[in-house]
């Protein structure tokens, strides 16, 4: 405890004097006054509890002997009714605490408000995530609908476009095997012809016979080539198909991959410790469609498949009507031919026996149909 003040009545307040029998001084002689002690009051400090003190020393006047038996300076302290003047009175102290209890109280106002305020904001937002999430789960629901249905088009259309696929390949055997076969009788034609260039003299005419089996090897040879040709245009069909069914798988393959991820974050939740945080990813915008456009791009991969099926239907109808015609064509040429040698022959017999070789060689009506 620092050393405040004593009263001036203490004994060892003043200088150390020569205690002696002389009590009064000589008579006639005034006694001489020195004030050894100067009253100073302490300033107005604000801890009311502890005032400052200072210490000054005394400028005295001392006499040789008192100088020479002090040898510490002395304190001057403060006059008895100092420290008085120095505290504060009752009502500064009433007054001073109500101040800082009104100022404890705003406050505690404040906080409580700013503690009402920061509630109602994480109530407010926690309203408005909820709401958005809601919003967003119903996005993505509609999403993975759009992409279902998207996805089932595509794949309905890459099952029907394989099938056409697999019935053109059919087709294009059946033409390849058909213009294959027409070599047969065409082959007899040609040997029939050269055949009855060995006659002799006036036996060289030019008559039906040689007309009807011009005719047939004209017929056979256009036949193969109509059939080759719409087996090569079949060919090409079936390549552009291909690249329609590569375009569905492709477009297949993105709605997989895109339906994986819409169910996945339609999966997560606010509970779970897998999630993690990526700052500044919404910032980041690297579509490169929008809804419109991207519904656009299936549906014109399903329009271009289905045209495609269509060219190829129509090639099929096509192959199916040439089978038919040149089936017709090649019997009516056949039969003229006969009705020729039996005209050409002398005997009904020796016209059956040149029929029987000729249809060992030839198209019969029945293989003609088999064989288309």
């Amino acid at each position: 405890m620092e050393f405040l003040g004593t009263i001036q009545t203490a004994s060892y307040c003043g200088s150390k004097k020569d205690w002696g029998w002389q009590w009064l001084p000589p008579a006639g002689q005034d006694p001489e006054v020195q004030e050894c002690y100067q009253p100073f009051h302490l300033p107005r400090c604000r801890s009311a509890w502890r005032p400052r003190v200072f210490y000054n020393i005394a400028n005295t006047q001392k006499s040789p002997e008192d100088r020479a038996g002090d040898r510490r300076p002395r304190t001057t302290l403060p006059s008895l009714h100092s420290p008085l003047f120095s505290r504060y009175t009752q009502r500064e102290w009433d007054r001073s605490n109500d101040l800082l209890i009104s100022i404890a109280e705003a406050s505690r106002h404040r906080s409580s408000r700013l503690t009402d305020d920061s509630l109602r904001i994480m109530q407010d937002k926690d309203q408005l995530i909820r709401k958005m999430q809601e919003g967003t789960c119903w996005n993505l629901n509609q999403r993975l609908s759009d992409i279902r249905f998207w996805k089932s088009g595509l794949c309905h259309e890459r099952d029907m476009l394989i099938a056409e696929n697999n019935s053109m390949k059919t087709l294009k055997r059946r033409l390849e095997s058909a213009a294959e076969d027409v070599n047969c009788p065409l082959q007899v034609a040609l040997d029939s012809m050269y055949n009855r260039e060995k006659r002799m003299g006036i036996d060289l005419v030019h008559d039906n016979t040689d007309q009807n089996l011009l005719r047939e090897a004209d017929l056979l040879k256009c036949c193969q080539d109509q059939m080759r040709k719409l087996a090569k245009r079949i060919d090409f069909q079936v390549q552009d198909n291909r690249d329609a069914q590569h375009a569905l798988e492709q477009d297949i393959e993105d709605k997989n991959s895109a339906q994986s991820i819409e169910e996945r974050c339609l999966s997560l939740k606010n509970t779970p410790d897998s999630i993690s945080f990526f700052p500044g990813v919404e910032k980041f915008d690297e579509t490169v469609s929008i809804p419109e456009t991207w519904a656009k791009f299936s549906n014109n991969n399903i329009r271009h498949a289905q045209n495609m099926r269509a060219k190829s239907m129509q090639l099929r109808e096509e192959a199916e009507r040439l089978f038919e015609t040149l089936s017709d064509q090649m019997w009516r040429q056949f039969t003229n031919i006969n009705q020729a040698y039996l005209a050409a022959q002398p005997g009904a017999l020796q016209g059956l026996n040149i029929l029987q070789a000729r249809g060992k060689h030839s198209i019969q009506p029945n293989s003609c149909r088999a064989v288309f």
